[in-house]
């Protein structure tokens, strides 16, 4: 596998031209690609040569990268070539044995961060990857992880947070769940945030006078525009603390008071609903407050408690609660 610093520029490249349903790459076109990313990337014009992009195929086609299989069509003097399933990605598949080990000595330099919160990521991680893939010479399938390996939109995550590093204005064709017919949206893209093992885009359009989010499981395609990227000046580390879930209505703050029945406690305690929980033990009950914007996810959450939670205040979203209780009660 080749290591220089524009290897995975070219993967990535060559996985988006062989994909390509609608235009056909021969050798010359390919390395053309290539040259053009690395360009956009490095700024300089040194690119590579036919022999590198055979090199990079014959890694890609091998156990060690991607074990991708190519249609190569023989027209007059040229071959031309792609994907023989239409649908493969490389981004479709798991780290390959090569990567997992790169990415296990990176995670060894970082864990010198060890034991700062914001880094805890880094030990899940380490994990992950040797019971994925057997790093440790010992190490056995000792660990579950869940996922939602079906979700629909992943496949996108790679050239989103690509458009929002590069500053890139995207068309994206998107489906709702209320309307069968999908709609076109031209959005500036500025964050990615998984809740609820699902992800969601952040951006500016001028089809909504907001930012707005799309989930990515409803996006059918995107396409990347040369149109001036709207700038959106926003610490996303602020934006979501008042939240549960990714919605924001345009409603205030409120303190949410909730009784919990004694059971619950212990489990509300270790897993708080929200940073700003507080707990208390009074009037003969167990009380937690939390300080949110109310929201449908707020609401959810609250209602998979079931019968081991009762919200107090404000009376505004005991109505909401109420409201929904009885929508599930006639459905029984």
């Amino acid at each position: 596998m080749a290591t220089n610093k524009h290897a995975q520029i070219r993967y990535n490249t060559l996985d988006k031209c062989l994909r390509n349903p609608g235009k056909r790459f021969a050798i010359e076109d390919l390395v053309a690609a290539c040259n053009e990313a690395i360009y956009e990337f490095t700024g300089k014009h040194k690119g590579i040569k036919k022999r590198q992009l055979y090199d990079d195929i014959r890694f890609m086609e091998s156990e060690q990268g991607w074990s991708i299989e190519l249609e190569k069509t023989k027209d007059g003097r040229k071959v031309y070539y792609r994907y023989e399933d239409p649908n493969f990605s490389i981004s479709n598949k798991p780290l390959n044995e090569t990567e997992a080990f790169q990415l296990k000595e990176a995670l060894l330099t970082l864990s010198r961060f060890k034991g700062m919160p914001q880094y805890d990521w880094i030990d899940e991680l380490g994990t992950r990857l040797d019971a994925e893939f057997k790093l440790n010479k010992n190490s056995e399938k000792v660990m579950s992880f869940e996922e939602n390996e079906y979700l629909e939109g992943k496949t996108f995550i790679s050239e989103l947070y690509n458009a929002i590093i590069y500053k890139k204005v995207v068309t994206i064709e998107y489906k709702t769940f209320k309307n069968e017919n999908s709609v076109i949206y031209e959005l500036s893209p500025c964050h990615l945030k998984q809740y609820n093992k699902r992800c969601f885009l952040f951006g500016k359009s001028p089809n909504f006078e907001t930012l707005t989010n799309l989930a990515l499981d409803r996006i059918i395609s995107i396409k990347e525009t040369d149109k001036t990227y709207e700038n959106i000046n926003i610490d996303f580390n602020e934006y979501f603390e008042d939240i549960v879930g990714v919605s924001i209505p345009d409603a205030k703050v409120e303190n949410i008071k909730i009784k919990i029945a004694e059971s619950l406690v212990p489990y509300i305690k270790t897993k708080p609903l929200h940073p700003s929980q507080a707990y208390k033990f009074e009037d003969n009950m167990h009380r937690v407050v939390i300080k949110v914007i109310p929201n449908y996810e707020l609401e959810s959450l609250l209602l998979s408690y079931g019968e081991s939670l009762q919200v107090l205040e404000p009376d505004s979203f005991v109505e909401k609660m109420k409201s929904r209780i009885e929508k599930m009660k006639n459905n029984y």
